[in-house]
């Protein structure tokens, strides 16, 4: 027996926050499910596992029986808070994003805020989007997750702030839980420095923990994930058919708490970020556990697609799955909307005075070598638009490697950018990193082709590689533009430098701290 799948009429999304949209999955789904004692008797009656696995199902209905849920737990002061993560609002100077999670329902969640540990204010209110996963015949059970989000505005900017998350039962400023506070720092009005890193497919293990411990050094002012976030997708593909455990979620986040609790951890989707469980798209899950910035601009019913400006750079973050010719689950989801936002999006972040540097970043990959290589879709619906705004850096991740490109414009080279080299985009071109060395099992490149980076420079010179096209087919392709290879663990490091002379200087480093890549972009170099 199958739920029937319930999706939001586009033209009503578009008006919608992630909120807005989660609440309306929530309602609808309550109402389209049938009873668990309709579930269970079908089950009696010799329901396969396909039809118990197959409904999709947001939220939950509290006269239901509960399932197990994901981590145990009791209400009130057994239930400890944990996965805290946060995110920017429309303005990263006044607005920030507190999420985390709950291992059993809790009563009117909040959150505390101060300019001291030991003085936290009031209580903000906060929301729980409860989720419900339902269980697989002979191979799990059904989960409930429980997530919890808040909104602290009207912030002042530059501003070290500490805040503990609790509930009735909970309070983060009783002595006994003081060491659950943390702390986040707004963004400045006009910094003159700051640092953000990137990577995408991270999972969850000993190496996203060690590139996590790594990262953190840093001490980032936000940290950018190209998607593929925890793999509790396994297979990728966007079909029921994948093969998902919802409990991969309540480790991943656990693992990321020590550095998303302070850095705001702005995601975008990869092909594993597809959760056919969750409706007709697959990101009803993502709307339940991440509250993402909502821009303004972006069609909502893309969780994965926002921008923000922080001091001199503008970000955007785009969702590949849309246009990918790989992958093609959710080829043409937007019907083009996405392509139009972002044209508008390029258009008012380079009319800005005070946007020096535009970068965005997306899962697919617009130039790789490595095992995926480069998706053609990616390159058809963006790669004009890049090119006709100078897009300073594109970051994506997919291709489970470090891999870094020369200046490209038109396809092709526009100017070497060695180990150690600069490039500026309004007359060199575009620089792109594939960063997909996050904790994942590690992928290689195509035949025959060495790696190649700081301190292990090996020959440079054209390369056999391919690109995905609309047919789902492979098309060869010889390229030039691979200048820089890595096959480890890794993330990179971005210090941005305001006026007088603006500038990128990237820093690409393994799991071990060496650095296997550094360049810089300029503009008006």
């Amino acid at each position: 027996m199958e739920t029937p799948d319930v999706g939001i009429p586009p033209r009503l999304a578009e008006r919608m926050s992630m909120a807005e949209q989660y609440e309306y999955l929530w309602s609808a789904h309550r109402r389209a499910r049938p009873s668990r004692r309709r579930v269970l008797a079908g089950a009696g009656a010799g329901a396969s596992a396909g039809a118990l696995a197959g409904g999709l199902l947001t939220g939950c209905s509290p006269a239901a029986p509960a399932p197990r849920a994901a981590t145990g737990g009791t209400a009130g002061r057994d239930v400890v808070p944990f996965g805290r993560h946060l995110s920017f609002g429309a303005d990263p100077r006044t607005r920030m994003r507190v999420s985390w999670q709950v291992p059993a329902p809790v009563r009117r969640p909040f959150v505390r805020l101060g300019v001291r540990p030991d003085e936290l204010g009031g209580r903000t209110e906060a929301e729980v989007r409860p989720l419900y996963t339902p269980g697989a015949q002979g191979v799990r059970p059904a989960v409930e997750q429980y997530y919890v989000h808040a909104a602290l505005d009207d912030l002042l900017p530059g501003t070290t702030y500490y805040y503990g998350v609790g509930h009735d039962g909970f309070d983060p400023a009783a002595p006994q839980h003081r060491a659950s506070i943390a702390s986040f720092r707004t963004a400045p009005a006009r910094p003159e420095r700051f640092v953000f890193t990137a990577f995408g497919d991270q999972g969850v293990g000993r190496g996203p923990v060690a590139v996590n411990r790594l990262l953190a050094r840093e001490r980032p002012a936000f940290h950018l994930h190209a998607g593929d976030i925890c793999y509790a997708d396994r297979a990728g593909q966007g079909a029921r058919s994948d093969g998902y455990d919802p409990l991969v979620w309540d480790a991943f986040w656990r693992q990321s708490e020590p550095v998303a609790r302070s850095a705001p951890w702005l995601a975008t989707t990869g092909n594993h970020d597809m959760e056919a469980w969750y409706s007709p798209d697959g990101y009803g899950g993502l709307l339940a556990r991440f509250s993402l910035p909502d821009s303004g601009f972006a069609p909502r019913t893309t969780p994965g697609a926002y921008s923000f400006v922080y001091g001199n750079v503008g970000v955007v973050a785009l969702d590949a799955n849309d246009v990918s010719y790989e992958i093609p689950a959710n080829l043409g989801r937007t019907e083009g909307r996405q392509t139009a936002w972002l044209r508008r999006t390029l258009g008012a972040l380079r009319a800005a005075d005070e946007v020096d540097f535009v970068v965005v970043f997306f899962h697919h990959c617009v130039h790789s070598t490595s095992t995926h290589a480069s998706d053609g879709g990616v390159r058809d619906a963006w790669l004009p638009l890049f090119e006709e705004h100078r897009v300073d850096l594109v970051i994506n991740g997919h291709n489970h490697v470090y891999e870094r490109t020369d200046a490209v414009r038109g396809g092709g080279v526009a100017r070497p950018v060695p180990v150690g080299g600069s490039a500026d985009p309004a007359r060199d071109g575009t620089v792109y990193v594939t960063a997909g060395g996050g904790g994942r099992a590690l992928y290689g490149f195509q035949a025959g082709v060495a790696e190649s980076y700081e301190g292990h420079v090996t020959r440079h010179g054209e390369i056999d590689s391919f690109r995905w096209i609309r047919s789902g087919e492979r098309a060869a392709e010889t390229v030039e533009w691979s200048r820089v290879r890595y096959r480890g663990f890794s993330f990179f490091a971005v210090e941005v430098v305001a006026a007088p002379s603006p500038r990128l200087t990237v820093s690409a480093r393994a799991a071990d701290g060496a650095r296997i890549d550094r360049f810089e972009v300029r503009r008006g170099a």
